[in-house]
C-alpha cells in the first residue's frame, strides 16, 4: 500500500471546500441531539448526503467528541454500493484524502484479519465507495488525528464480520463504526413504522435484513460482536430525509446508534 485513495465524494454528498466543510459539520454537531453516558466503543451512522442524513450522524459523532485524544483507530465498515465484494475488502491505499485532510490507513491493523480468508484486498471496491467516505470529515473533525482500518463489506456471513472485528477489538484506543441507512424510498408513513421496527431489533440485538437496512451485514456483525463484549445499544437520533431535505413520497431512513460497555 503506496498511494493515496483521493476523495470520491467531495462536492456532491458533502462540501469540497474544507472552509464550508468544517462549518457545515460544527452546525451540525451543535445542532445535533444529545445524549449521556459512557464513550462508545462502537457507533451505527447513516451515510447519505449530508443534507439528508448528517444531522442524524452528528448526534453519534458529538456522542464519541471526548474521545478526541485516546481514540487513537478507528474501524470503518460499511456495505458495498458499486462493486461486488465477497467479504469484506481492504484497499490497497495507504492512505484516504478528504478536503480536511489524509488519513492513514492502520498498516498493523490490516496485517490483523489478511489472513482470514473472507478478507480480500479490493482497489476498485474502494475507488467510488461513498458509504465509508462520507464519514471522514466528521471522524478527522472530532477525533483530530487517528488511524483508518477501512472495509468494504459485500457477500459476507454477520459471524464473517464479527471475527474481523475480533481481531481487531483493541481497547479504548479503538473505536467501530458502522456505516448504514436504514429503509429506502418508502412514502413517509411507511418509512416511518418500518424504520421504528428496524429500530427495536437493534436495540433487541436481533439482526436486520437489508431490506431494512443497506448494511445489514456489517450491522448483524457489530450486534453478533457486541453482544459477546457485552455492550448495550442505544438510540440517538432517528429520522428519515423528509424530515431534513426531501419530500414525502420517496424517503430514506436514518439512525443513529451508540454501543457502550454494560455497568
Amino acid at each position: 500500500m503506496n498511494s493515496v485513495r483521493p476523495a470520491a465524494v467531495a462536492g456532491t454528498f458533502y462540501p469540497g471546500n474544507a472552509q464550508t466543510l468544517r462549518y457545515d459539520i460544527d452546525n451540525m454537531l451543535r445542532q445535533a441531539k444529545t445524549s449521556s453516558g459512557p464513550l462508545p466503543k462502537a457507533v451505527i451512522v447513516p451515510h447519505a448526503g449530508y443534507i439528508y442524513s448528517g444531522p442524524i450522524a452528528a448526534s453519534a459523532y458529538q456522542r464519541i467528541a471526548d474521545g478526541r485524544g485516546s481514540i487513537k483507530r478507528v474501524v470503518l465498515l460499511g456495505p458495498a454500493h458499486r462493486v461486488p465484494v465477497r467479504g469484506l475488502a481492504l484497499p490497497q491505499s495507504s492512505a484516504f484524502e478528504t478536503p480536511l485532510g489524509t488519513v492513514t490507513v492502520d498498516a498493523k491493523a490490516a496485517s490483523l484479519i489478511d489472513d482470514l480468508p473472507q478478507v480480500v484486498t479490493s482497489a476498485p471496491a474502494h475507488a467510488w465507495e461513498h458509504s465509508l467516505e462520507v464519514q471522514l470529515p466528521f471522524l478527522q473533525k472530532v477525533l483530530g488525528e487517528f488511524t483508518l482500518l477501512p472495509l468494504v463489506v459485500g457477500d459476507a456471513t454477520a459471524e464473517e464480520v464479527a471475527q474481523v472485528l475480533e481481531r481487531v477489538w483493541g481497547g479504548p484506543e479503538t473505536l467501530i463504526v458502522i456505516s448504514s441507512d436504514l429503509s429506502h424510498y418508502l412514502p413517509y408513513n411507511a418509512a416511518q413504522k418500518i424504520d421504528d421496527q428496524t429500530t427495536r431489533m437493534i436495540l433487541d440485538m436481533r439482526g436486520v435484513s437489508h431490506e431494512r437496512a443497506c448494511g445489514g451485514t456489517p450491522v448483524n456483525g457489530l450486534l453478533l460482536a457486541a453482544q459477546r463484549h457485552h455492550l448495550r445499544p442505544q438510540l440517538l437520533d432517528l429520522r428519515n430525509s423528509g424530515d431534513t431535505a426531501g419530500d414525502h413520497d420517496h424517503v430514506v431512513g436514518y439512525a443513529a446508534f451508540a454501543f457502550t460497555e454494560e455497568s
